[in-house]
Order: structure tokens, then C-alpha cells, then sequence
């Protein structure tokens, strides 16, 4: 009966962990289709950098996306990513992804070049840098089981905060994954050992005893070649 509760909680636990990403991704998607179907581009809504006037576009950044390929690859890592987040650091996952959410943003916005920039990958970006991070800093087991599980799944994303493509944004990569180590030392875990050694003092005769790197795109509209 124990072990059908557990699993329930558990079942309950995972499902809830994945409400903030996928209501985030629903949006991606109905912009998206709502595009598609109108045969429009929303683009230009996008994160112009250092205009005051589209100062928007912090906003809007996350929810706009270049083509099917590009909003296919940002569904699939954040989904993953945030519900992680949500999963093993609940206590602080909602601060940490609204922080994602505008800071991200706000330094692509500082250092982006002169382009419209687009896609979710910043926020992708602050996620996997702060589930890296707090990992190895909390130095709990489980914690930096997970770091090393981004590191195996996402581990080539190193590369996308270098100017090593003209058609993707490094700065918006560079910004993300800024935000999301400065945010594990803002919201460091606790160390479960600590806790452990906490509670044997009062019972000694407790039993503690417990694929192909995935590419990450982020593109940007290039108005150097937009006709008048």
C-alpha cells in the first residue's frame, strides 16, 4: 500500500513539474501555428538590441520562433530542462525561471548585435547552466547525478556561446547560460548528507542507504538582406 502511495506522489510529482514548461511551450506553438495559418511573420516583435522603443522584445524573445526545425529543437530541450528544474529544485524553481525568463533577455538585449533576435534557447540556456551548476556546488548526490545527466544530453550547447555562426545567436546562448550560474549561487541547494547526519544523531539505526548530444538552435532575423 506504501509503495503504491510513493509512486502515486511520485506520478504526481513528475506531472506537476511539467506544468510551467509546457504552458510556455503551448505558447511557442500557438504563435507558431497561428503564423502558419495566416501565412504571417511575427518576427519583428522579436528582441532588437539597446532600442528603447522595442524594450518588448525581452519579453516576446521566448515565444517566437524561425521555422519548424528551430521550434521542434527549443520544445524538446526546454520541456526537458524546466522540468528538471521543477522536479529536483522546487522550493526555488519558480524564482529561478522567472529570473531565466527576463534576465536572460535583458543581457541579450545589452550585448545582442544589431539584429532581431528570436527563440527560446536563452531561457533553454539559464536552465541548463544553473542545473550544471547547483549540481556540482550542493555536492548532494542526486543533484550532481543530474548535472552530469545535462552534461551527457546537452553537453555540445558549450559551443552555441561562441561567435562560431552568423546565423545563430551566441549572445543570447552566452546571456542564458550567464543567468543560470548566477543563479545557483542566489539558489543553492541544500545537502542532503548534512540532513542525513542531522537525523541519525536521534537514530542511530536508521539505513540511509539509497544518446547523441541533442543540438540546441537559436536563430535570429537578419535584416541586413530585409527588402523595403
Amino acid at each position: 500500500m506504501n509503495e503504491k502511495t510513493d509512486s502515486k506522489t511520485e506520478l504526481k510529482k513528475m506531472l506537476l513539474a511539467t506544468v510551467i514548461p509546457a504552458s510556455f511551450i503551448f505558447i511557442f506553438w500557438m504563435i507558431y501555428l497561428l503564423e502558419i495559418s495566416l501565412n504571417i511573420s511575427l518576427s519583428e516583435y522579436g528582441l532588437r538590441p539597446r532600442e528603447i522603443s522595442q524594450w518588448f522584445g525581452i519579453l516576446t524573445m521566448p515565444f517566437l520562433h524561425g521555422g519548424f526545425e528551430h521550434i521542434i529543437a527549443n520544445t524538446t530541450s526546454f520541456l526537458v530542462l524546466g522540468s528538471l528544474l521543477f522536479y529536483f529544485y522546487n522550493d526555488n524553481a519558480i524564482q529561478i525561471f522567472v529570473w531565466s525568463y527576463v534576465l536572460s533577455g535583458l543581457f541579450t538585449w545589452i550585448i545582442g548585435r544589431n539584429n532581431i533576435h528570436i527563440g527560446a534557447s536563452a531561457m533553454i540556456y539559464a536552465f541548463a547552466g544553473y542545473l550544471f551548476t547547483a549540481g556540482v556546488l550542493s555536492k548532494n548526490i542526486r543533484h550532481m547525478a543530474i548535472a552530469l545527466i545535462v552534461v551527457f544530453l546537452y553537453g555540445s550547447m558549450i559551443w552555441g556561446i561562441f561567435p562560431m555562426n552568423n546565423n545563430v545567436s551566441w549572445e543570447g546562448h552566452l546571456a542564458g547560460a550567464a543567468v543560470g550560474i548566477a543563479l545557483s549561487f542566489m539558489y543553492r541547494p541544500p545537502k542532503y548528507i548534512d540532513e542525513y547526519a542531522a537525523y541519525s544523531e536521534f537514530d542511530d539505526d536508521c539505513d540511509c542507504t539509497e544518446n547523441d548530444d541533442i543540438e540546441i538552435k537559436y536563430s535570429f532575423k537578419d535584416e541586413s538582406n530585409k527588402q523595403e
